[in-house]
C-alpha cells in the first residue's frame, strides 16, 4: 500500500491538479479529501473536487464538506488578487468538466479528521494546500492529534514571494490565525512548500500539449487547467508562457522528495501588520536563535515535476468511464 494521504483543498484549477495526482499516483494511498473555502465558496470547492474524482475514475474517495470562513475573521480581509471569473482569475468558480455524479459524505470535514486521527494505528500524512482554516480546528479540539501523522505538506506562505499583497500569499493571508496554530502545533515534521518554490516549477504550453497527447481523462483536463493558469498568468505578469502549479508541487513531494529543495528554519506567521498581515516570516539568519518548525522549501525542479505529471498522468483507471470530453471554459 501507498503513503497514507489526507488532501485539505480549496478546489481551484491547481487543487484539481493535485486531486488528480494523488489518486492516481499507486505510490499514494489518498484516504479522503477534505475541502475548505479558498480560492472559491465552499459550494464551489465541493463541486469542484467531486467534478474532478468522478472525472478520473476516482468517485469512491470520500469527500467531506469543512469550514466555509476564517476561524477568527468573519469573512477574508478586503484586498482580491483577481475578479473572479475575469481573464486574470486562474481558476474560475466551475472546473470545465463534467458536472459530478458523486456526493460528498455526511458529516463534516473536521469531525471526519479527528474521528479518523484517533483511530489510526499508524500516523497519516496530511497535506492542506488551501487555507488552513479546517487543520487548525482540529488541532483545538485535541491538540494531541498531532501525534497521529508522520508529516504536513502545507502549500502557503512566501519569504521572497508573495502574490495576494504585498507582502502575503492567499492561503496563510485568507487565514493567518490557523496558518499560526498550525506552524506551532508541533508537529513531528512540517513542510512548507511557498510561492518561493512553486514559481521555480513552472508549467509550460509545450508542456501542456504532451498531457493532452495523452488522451486519458487526467491528462486531458491538466492539460485544459493549466492552459487556464498561464492565460491568467499571462493576463496578469507575463511568464513567458508558463505558470505555476502550486498544490501539485506538495503531492509531488510525497513520491520524489527531491522535487523541492528545502532548509529548516524558524517560521512564524504576522497576524496583526496592517500592511504585512498573512506573511510568513521564515528567519534564514545563520545566527538565529529561533527554533526551526518548518522545512521550508526555496527551490523545485521543474522538469522532474513535469515528467511525474507525464507518467501519472498517464494512467486511466477510468478507461471505461467519462465518455465525452471536458465542455468548453
Amino acid at each position: 500500500m501507498g503513503r497514507k494521504v489526507i488532501l485539505d483543498v480549496d478546489t481551484g484549477t491547481d487543487d484539481a491538479v493535485a486531486i488528480m495526482f494523488a489518486a492516481l499516483h499507486p505510490g499514494i494511498d489518498l484516504l479522503a479529501v477534505t475541502t475548505v473555502n479558498g480560492n472559491v465558496p465552499l459550494e464551489n470547492t465541493m463541486d469542484n473536487t467531486l467534478r474532478v474524482l468522478d472525472w478520473i475514475g476516482r468517485s469512491e474517495v470520500p469527500v467531506f464538506a469543512g469550514l466555509p470562513r476564517p476561524i477568527v475573521r468573519a469573512g477574508f480581509p478586503s484586498a482580491r488578487h483577481f475578479e473572479r471569473d475575469s481573464d486574470d482569475d486562474p481558476h474560475g468558480s466551475t472546473l470545465p468538466i463534467p458536472p459530478a455524479r458523486s456526493t460528498s459524505r455526511a458529516g463534516g470535514a473536521v469531525e471526519f479528521l479527528v474521528e479518523t486521527l484517533r483511530a489510526t494505528t499508524q500516523p497519516l500524512t496530511l497535506v492542506p494546500v488551501g487555507p488552513l482554516s479546517n487543520i487548525a480546528t482540529v488541532l483545538a479540539i485535541d491538540p494531541s492529534l498531532t501525534e497521529a501523522v508522520d508529516e504536513v505538506v502545507v502549500m502557503g506562505g512566501g519569504h521572497a514571494e508573495a502574490n495576494v499583497t504585498a507582502s502575503a500569499e492567499f492561503n496563510v493571508w485568507a487565514d493567518p490565525e490557523a496558518a499560526h496554530v498550525v506552524l506551532t502545533a508541533g508537529f513531528r515534521r512540517l513542510t512548507l512548500v511557498p510561492l518561493d518554490a512553486t514559481h521555480r516549477a513552472l508549467v509550460t504550453r509545450a508542456a501542456c500539449a504532451r498531457l493532452a497527447d495523452l488522451g486519458t481523462p487526467a491528462g486531458t483536463a491538466a492539460a485544459r487547467f493549466i492552459g487556464r493558469r498561464i492565460d491568467a498568468y499571462g493576463a496578469a505578469a507575463p511568464c513567458g508562457g508558463a505558470a505555476p502549479v502550486h498544490d501539485v508541487v506538495c503531492t509531488a513531494y510525497l513520491v520524489e522528495p527531491d522535487v523541492v529543495t528545502t532548509r529548516h528554519l524558524p517560521v512564524a506567521v504576522d497576524t496583526a501588520g496592517p500592511l504585512t498581515v498573512g506573511r510568513t516570516v521564515v528567519d534564514t539568519r545563520p545566527d538565529s536563535r529561533g527554533t526551526p518548525n518548518a522545512h521550508v522549501a526555496f527551490d523545485a525542479d521543474a522538469g522532474l515535476l513535469v515528467r511525474l505529471l507525464t507518467e501519472v498522468f498517464a494512467r486511466d483507471p477510468a478507461a471505461d468511464g467519462p465518455a465525452s470530453a471536458p465542455g468548453p471554459g
